[in-house]
């Protein structure tokens, strides 16, 4: 029974991962990395388009590979495992790990919160490495802490640098920089700065030495030296110093957390604030989880380069802090900072129909759209009725159980709305006219990640001007994909395609010019 719960969530989303197509912007582009790899078999150094690649280590780009190979297409439901998996696996090892010192009820309330938490969540159904290394670097400290408090097994002193390296190589800098930093930050708090060694040794960086020089040689290798500084140094060093993407003020964390964590971010932090106040870091996994929170938090914030998604590493961190926290605090505050999401939340019914008189949908709406809706303000409604008894964890369990149900339910209107969301559905449309036509090329008016098309059409496609468009159409048959936005701003580009056939999908098209 003890394993039923995480049946039941992973349940939740399988919905979303049948029904949901690939967004453009990152999961289409990972998508053709991995196709462009498999075509020149390149396995540790990558391109995009013939543009070197080094933003990713290899490991999540060889699980896309693994789905092509397996299935000779691209799978949303296999991949999307890789995500809603660690995912798990990261609320068990929270779960295993806080359990000496916290009952099943609170812990059982931890996991729906911080598995509805918003980036959390989010991360858990979106296609990227991010749960990843999430998962790697709990794995990293659980191990680091068991070996601490005397109950590591021996194969644990070799799997604590494989943990490591094994975050780094899913996602960079970051899976090193948590656990190589956080771990002597506490054992200085603890006045144990001595015992460095005995993590930290010969064997512990002999391992990650020797992992990290066999990746880089294989770099080498395939990518000779142009490749691997750009994978050492540009992704790293002039990212943490003066980022060419992402670069944010060093109180961006300090804006993005709270949506970051919606709704729980005023249990949160409430529950942590009052626990200090009240001197409640009074075991040494609550000064490590606090440790991990604070240094990771103040790390990120310095570097130059910051995404919202950097923070995912101490989002268990910051939830299960909260919970061991609250059996020694006093409930008012902390329900009250329940109320007001679930407050908020309750009003999605309601607010539904208000807005259908304000907004016009690009479909037509179907009873999935209320009915969603009303399962979230049920959820809310269920949560105050429980805050109303002064019964905080039902509150939480119903506010969270509510948003799971509302996943669910929501993934099922997904296939009304991909062709709004991503390129299957046009991508699809235009491989069945160009079959039909004879047509086997494919051009592209420019907009953002067109050419990562050739994913779903197993072909490359050219970027086409409008001042081109007029002089190819003289000379070839072709489909060209074409952004909306672009049409509507450029008169040139309308001109190109006045009375062609085309298909429109959400604010993209493809013209036939046959």
């Amino acid at each position: 029974m003890k394993g039923l719960k995480y049946l039941l969530v992973f349940a939740c989303f399988v919905p979303l991962l049948i029904f949901r197509d690939f967004t453009p912007n990152n999961e289409l582009k990972y998508l053709s990395i991995a196709d462009e790899a498999l075509r020149d078999e390149h396995w540790f150094a990558f391109w995009n388009h013939g543009a070197a690649y080094a933003d990713k280590p290899p490991l999540y780009l060889w699980i896309v590979m693994l789905g092509k190979w397996l299935f000779g297409t691209h799978s949303m439901f296999f991949l999307g495992l890789f995500s809603v998996i660690p995912a798990l696996v990261t609320l068990r090892v929270m779960d295993k790990w806080t359990a000496p010192y916290l009952n099943e009820r609170y812990r059982n309330s931890a996991f729906l919160a911080l598995m509805t938490s918003g980036l959390f969540v989010g991360s858990a159904v979106v296609l990227r490495m991010d749960m990843l290394m999430c998962m790697f670097i709990v794995l990293a400290l659980y191990t680091f802490f068991k070996m601490y408090s005397g109950l590591a097994k021996r194969r644990d002193g070799v799997l604590l640098p494989v943990y490591i390296f094994l975050a780094l190589f899913t996602k960079g800098p970051v899976g090193l920089l948590v656990p190589v930093l956080c771990i002597p930050v506490f054992l200085a708090t603890q006045h144990r700065l001595r015992e460095y060694g005995r993590y930290f040794g010969w064997r512990t960086w002999g391992i990650l030495l020797a992992l990290c020089a066999v990746w880089f040689g294989c770099v080498f290798a395939e990518g000779g030296k142009e490749y691997l500084n750009n994978l050492l140094f540009n992704q790293t060093v002039n990212r943490a110093v003066d980022a060419f993407h992402h670069k944010e003020p060093a109180w961006y964390y300090l804006k993005t957390i709270w949506y970051s964590l919606a709704p729980w971010i005023l249990l949160y932090v409430v529950a942590i604030v009052l626990g200090i106040r009240r001197h409640l870091l009074n075991t040494d996994l609550k000064r490590f989880f606090m440790v991990i929170i604070a240094t990771t938090f103040i790390a990120l914030s310095v570097f130059s380069g910051k995404l919202d998604i950097y923070m995912l590493p101490i989002f268990p961190f910051i939830a299960y802090l909260a919970f061991l926290m609250m059996p020694g605090l006093k409930k008012k505050a902390l329900l009250v900072m329940v109320g007001i999401p679930a407050g908020v939340l309750v009003l999605a019914f309601p607010a539904y129909f208000v807005a259908m008189h304000y907004v016009t949908l690009p479909v037509k709406p179907t009873w999935l759209y209320p009915f969603t809706t009303l399962l979230l303000s049920a959820g809310a409604g269920c949560s105050l009725y429980w805050l109303f008894r002064k019964q905080l964890r039902r509150a939480i369990d119903s506010l969270a159980i509510g948003l799971l149900l509302t996943v669910f339910a929501g993934s099922f209107a997904l296939p009304q709305l991909d062709p709004y969301m991503g390129f299957r559905a046009m991508s699809e449309k235009a491989q069945s006219v160009a079959h039909e036509e004879g047509i086997d090329t494919f051009y592209y008016h420019p907009f953002r990640s067109a050419e990562n098309i050739d994913a779903y059409i197993g072909c490359p496609l050219q970027p086409l001007e409008a001042e081109e468009i007029a002089a190819r159409a003289e000379k070839e048959r072709f489909v060209l994909f074409l952004r909306e936005k672009n049409r509507r701003k450029n008169p040139e580009l309308q001109a190109a395609v006045a009375g062609r056939t085309e298909y429109r999908f959400g604010d993209y098209a493809i013209v036939i010019f046959d």
